[in-house]
């Protein structure tokens, strides 16, 4: 599989400003190109690293995750990568080679490795290679339920995890889902969506869930509430609750994106649970 990986550097002066880039009442969109060296981050405890922040909790829009593309230079990481012991994360590697250290066991990440990080988890990720190393560090607040065992820490490839064709669709579409569905313990899924060319959803999905989708691969016409909006592999689409969306995959090669969903859980009632 290939991943659209970031780099960075910034548009020469002859470029037009005009762009993609919009942020409206129900959903943003985030062009590759706005991943330039000006819109780097840095994080506390952390060595030889940039980021570039996709999404964070923003009251009135989307308020259940943060999204982030980490960039790790040879010899860069973190010995305490995650200060909040609520939160549990998924990492997925798009670019390089990186070390996680969980909970004592040592796992060597490639281009689509999957690590899910239990809250509370204890682990480290060094780049012990001599190349940078890229991946996707989604963040969520663990919504605990009394009597219920949050789920645990595990780490697999999407090479590990099959497809599995949405019906009627004759396969154009289809969904890797790394938690199973089934599996109450988990409040949020990270999966991997393949459309084929000509693949569509065929019907404006209106939900309670909020969604990040960055473009891995390809790309396609997004119906966005009421705008059709073309993307290409490294964008990034950000969904409030209940934003309308399909689309149409444009080919010539699939439409491949990552997706974030929160699920599983009760409607807060109160604003600050």
């Amino acid at each position: 599989m290939t991943y659209y990986v970031p780099r960075g550097g910034l548009p020469p002066q002859t470029d037009l400003t005009t762009d993609r880039a919009v942020f409206t009442e129900a959903y943003a969109v985030l062009p590759r190109r706005t991943m330039s060296d000006i819109t780097t981050s840095l994080l506390p405890h952390w060595d030889a690293t940039r980021l570039w922040v996709l999404a964070r909790p923003l009251s009135g829009f989307a308020e259940t995750f943060s999204q982030y593309v980490v960039e790790v230079a040879p010899g860069g990481g973190s010995n305490r990568p995650e200060g909040d012991k609520r939160a549990e994360g998924v990492l997925f590697v798009v670019d390089g080679e990186i070390s996680l250290e969980l909970f004592g066991s040592t796992h060597v990440l490639v281009a689509g490795s999957y690590a899910y990080l239990a809250p509370g988890a204890s682990w480290t990720i060094r780049n012990r290679s001599e190349a940078t190393a890229t991946f996707h560090w989604i963040r969520k607040a663990y919504q605990a339920v009394d009597g219920i065992e949050p789920p645990p820490s595990f780490v697999t490839h999407e090479s590990q995890v099959d497809a599995v064709e949405m019906p009627d669709t004759n396969g154009d579409w289809a969904t890797q889902r790394f938690a199973d569905p089934s599996d109450i313990r988990h409040d949020m899924h990270v999966n991997i969506v393949t459309f084929q060319p000509g693949g569509a959803i065929t019907f404006p999905e209106t939900h309670v869930m909020e969604h990040g989708l960055y473009v891995l691969e390809g790309k396609a016409v997004y119906l966005l509430n009421t705008d059709w909006v073309e993307v290409q592999e490294g964008d990034f689409m950000w969904l409030r609750a209940f934003c309308p969306q399909a689309c149409y995959a444009g080919g010539p090669g699939p439409f491949r994106y990552l997706l974030y969903k929160d699920v599983n859980r009760h409607a807060s009632l109160w604003r600050h649970p």
